[in-house]
């Protein structure tokens, strides 16, 4: 969640926020959950080596990069056990991931690799170098299907070939394993298709053979939490099977499935209990442990509680199973671990928006009964990241807001991120040029170029910080996953998409010193976000697919709302020149007062649980897509070259040891994408084939 931005430098305050201003014009959009491409970058002035190669290479939609940890050498050797403990707990568990995302990946993935180290044929043939491709989009997705799209990938070689490689390196891949990577079976991922079983039509392995939408709905319509204030995250941390026409969970947990990763998540985790800060750091990594000996969910928001209220300290991290985004149903957390090293600077200096949060929750369009009276415990950082792993890795978030129960957001508080170092590698890796090709004028242009970056910024810092900390549901209401169902993540995402735009073109921003000219920067805002959610978007999507993504669906349904309705008044022109469509704001205001107007209604469905008015939402606006306008997006973009989607090899942590004890922590780069992975898999492979 999956930000930060940039405060301008005005007459009185240069010197002061200089070094600020130079950090704020490195960032660019940050995403929350798994929304992880990032599409701008710029010029940094985050602590870095000036001939640090960030590029490692680049393969069909995917360019992989690397990062620096800055500060590393500045923490004390108990710091840097910590993180260290902490990134080898979250490798451990690397393997769920793939077993989550699909029953047969880890069998595919073992044959697919043993056929690549072992392989002494040709490999400069044009199916050698297909395999190789696949391989790696393989492990860019941790499974066959694309990590963003949710396709199943394509080969582009034959299933002769490969059965010529698996008898040339003595390798076994057979039957539905086999048959699947090139068949039309378990095509989708995560299918979010209206009117069809999406449960039973996703790929996703969170769910048992012959479980339907009904079954699970009906199931948990039966779980009562014994407090109902505070409702238990039922579902998250489990897969729902039929055995023997009975309905029954395999919990995830010690003993339990991916029992045996979790022990090892459990050996380093406790290594890193005794080398924690502080007292409360400590105490909620020891109910991390507990969670995963028991598997109890109470443990888990007692966990959930403490890790939010534990704020002080260097190190921080996300570890278990989380985002929802993975279920069609939104009732299952897929496994992530991101280690984190606080930016106490940055961190300091960006307090104004946590610190102000009631001011934003006061004033927004919000019906009075939705509002929160008290918002408590936002806070937000800027952090260094030194290890991810599973749903987090390659493909990473930029910014994160957690915890997601809404009753602990609503009674304790949440944890906002931005992952500087992340957005310093996008920042230093080159851009893509795309943007003159599909601005309207000179004038959007300019104020895309002066400030864009800056709206981008502030707006998913709004995004993260107020958006997801507002607003209230209404007493007795479940939860989202319950109420708005296979549309709850993207109406959430939506829903504080729209709390960051209304914000943006106000002058509250420059009166609390983020801005110099808030009127320019809403507009820029404006322009960019309408842009991308009617047109560049669609360049992550194959011609005649529907839309499918949280995060994609949330930009189109915002914009093409806004767009219709505002048609009457001429808000936003349609414009055909020399062939090419555009869109061109005609008027802000009305603009600004449209985004806060779906913003009141977005609230209004979360918190009354409407179903029927976020389905239609959603499946009027969010989901098809003008295919005149996609065929020619798809057009202008082939002059473009740089890859779509971008994700990373991570810093390798090596440990010196005297005698049992580690005396010094090595940060090492992998030289090779392939390298990293066939590391991974040699080193923290503790699952099963088949779980």
């Amino acid at each position: 969640m999956t930000q930060i931005l940039k405060i301008i430098q005005n007459k009185h305050n240069y010197m002061k926020l200089k070094s600020l201003l130079l950090f704020m014009v490195a960032l660019l959009v940050l995403s929350c959950g798994n929304d992880k491409t990032a599409t701008k970058v710029i010029n940094s002035d985050t602590e870095v080596t000036k001939d640090f190669d960030y590029n490692v290479e680049q393969f069909a939609d995917i360019k992989i990069l690397r990062y620096q940890i800055p500060g590393w050498e500045q923490l004390s050797l108990k710091e840097q056990k910590l993180v260290y403990y902490l990134t080898q707990a979250g490798l451990a568990g690397r393997d769920i991931m793939w077993d989550q995302n699909y029953r047969h990946n880890l069998k595919i993935r073992n044959a697919l690799e043993n056929i690549y180290k072992n392989y002494n044929g040709d490999k400069i043939s044009e199916d050698w170098a297909a395999f190789e491709t696949y391989l790696k989009r393989v492990w860019f997705s941790n499974g066959i299907h694309h990590h963003y799209s949710n396709d199943k990938l394509k080969p582009g070689f034959s299933a002769e070939y490969l059965n010529e490689l698996l008898v040339a390196t003595n390798t076994t891949l057979e039957g539905e394993p086999f048959d699947v990577i090139f068949n039309d079976k378990d095509a989708k991922k995560v299918n979010q298709a209206k009117g069809v079983d999406n449960v039973a039509l996703s790929a996703v392995n969170f769910y048992g053979p012959n479980v339907t939408n009904a079954d699970v709905i009906n199931y948990y319509k039966q779980k009562k939490s014994p407090n109902p204030k505070k409702p238990l995250s039922f579902g998250l941390n489990s897969k729902l099977v039929k055995e023997n026409g009975v309905l029954k969970e395999r919990v995830y947990k010690s003993g339990g499935l991916y029992g045996e990763a979790i022990d090892e998540i459990i050996k380093w985790l406790e290594l890193a209990e005794g080398v924690a800060e502080n007292k409360a750091q400590g105490d909620a990594l020891g109910l991390l442990i507990d969670y995963y000996k028991t598997g109890d969910l109470q443990t888990w928001d007692d966990y959930n509680v403490a890790w939010t209220a534990a704020t002080k300290g260097n190190i921080d991290y996300i570890n278990s199973f989380i985002e929802v985004y993975n279920d069609p149903l939104g009732y299952r957390g897929s496994y992530e671990t991101i280690v984190q090293i606080n930016d106490f600077d940055m961190s300091q200096k960006m307090k104004v928006l946590s610190d102000n949060a009631q001011w934003f929750e006061d004033n927004s369009t919000l019906m009075d009964e939705h509002k929160k009276k008290n918002v408590v415990g936002v806070t937000y950082k800027v952090v260094n990241v030194a290890g991810e792993a599973g749903d987090a890795s390659p493909s990473t978030p930029i910014g994160v807001n957690l915890p997601n129960a809404n009753w602990i957001r609503a009674a304790v508080g949440s944890k906002s991120v931005s992952l500087g170092n992340i957005i310093n590698a996008y920042n230093n890796a080159g851009s893509t040029g795309r943007l003159k090709e599909f601005v309207h004028d000179e004038e959007e242009y300019e104020l895309e170029k002066k400030y864009g970056q800056l709206a981008d910024k502030l707006h998913t810092a709004l995004h993260e910080v107020i958006g997801h900390a507002s607003g209230q549901l209404n007493p007795g209401v479940g939860e989202t996953k319950e109420t708005l169902k296979n549309y709850a993540s993207t109406l959430e995402e939506g829903r504080a998409d729209l709390v960051g735009l209304y914000y943006l073109y106000n002058p509250k921003l420059q009166e609390l010193g983020l801005v110099d000219d808030w009127k320019k920067v809403g507009m820029a805002a404006y322009d960019g976000y309408i842009r991308n959610g009617l047109m560049t978007q669609l360049i992550r999507l194959n011609l005649g697919d529907d839309v499918e993504e949280a995060h994609m669906r949330n930009r189109q349904w915002v914009s093409a709302w806004v767009f219709e309705k505002g048609q009457k008044d001429n808000v936003i022109e349609k414009v055909t020149k020399d062939g090419k469509t555009y869109f061109n704001i005609k008027d802000y205001d009305k603009l600004h007062n449209l985004f806060g107007q779906l913003l009141r209604e977005t609230q209004r469905i979360k918190s009354e649980g409407d179903y029927a008015a976020v389905e239609a939402l959603v499946e009027t606006y969010g989901v098809k897509v003008d295919q005149e306008i996609h065929a020619e997006v798809l057009e202008r973009n082939k002059q473009f070259t740089s890859a779509p989607y971008s994700g990373f090899v991570n810093p390798i942590l090596e440990a010196d040891n005297e005698n049992g004890e580690i005396t010094t922590i090595r940060i090492e780069q992998p030289k090779t994408f392939a390298e990293q992975m066939l590391n991974y898999s040699e080193n923290y492979s503790y699952l099963p084939e088949v779980n």
